[in-house]
């Protein structure tokens, strides 16, 4: 009996194990961030980091195709605001007849004594490995959202990409998320 209500208090109060939060049948990743935590949403995917630079990985769920959500730290910092503002400009073309900066929303909040800078853009994502533009497969009618979360420890970097249909689906929970880290 003991044990049985322990494990009700645990679900009930939503005690982290292992990773994950479980709080009744809802469950998402807690993702850290140099000691800053918040809960991903519970529709989000984890998978397994595609590489060495990549911290978290997440596929966001839709009609047809996913989105992704990658979260990028780099040990010795991973460039100045300006600098990756600039690469994640370089990795969208807008329509024609308009300029990246047209399709482009520039963000400045803190999240808690955090400066993050927000660029949400709609175009078309030139997907390349980096340093390989030539070889970029172009994905039209997308949006790529890049995040620079700029704490005591050093940058992380936040990008989402994914079909525009997809990462508007999932825009407010993103926002939430990211407001959320404490």
């Amino acid at each position: 009996m003991k044990t049985r209500m322990t494990a009700i208090i645990l679900a009930l109060t939503g005690i982290v194990i292992g990773g994950r939060l479980d709080a009744g049948d809802k469950k998402g990743v807690v993702v850290d961030l140099g000691g800053l935590k918040s809960l991903a949403p519970a529709d989000w995917k984890a998978q397994k980091p595609a590489s060495k630079f990549r911290v978290f990985q997440f596929a966001l769920p839709g009609e047809d195709k996913e989105g992704e959500l990658a979260i990028f730290y780099f040990d010795g910092g991973g460039g100045s605001l300006d600098a990756n503002l600039k690469r994640w400009k370089d990795q969208m073309v807008a329509p024609k007849g308009k300029s990246i900066d047209d399709v482009s929303k520039l963000e400045k909040f803190k999240v808690g004594n955090v400066e993050v800078t927000a660029l949400d853009m709609s175009g078309t994502f030139l997907d390349a490995p980096p340093g390989k533009k030539a070889d970029a497969v172009r994905r039209e009618n997308y949006r790529f959202i890049g995040i620079y979360f700029n704490h005591e420890k050093g940058p992380h970097f936040i990008r989402v990409v994914g079909p525009a249909d997809v990462v508007e689906k999932h825009k407010k929970a993103f926002d939430g998320w990211v407001k959320n880290f404490k």
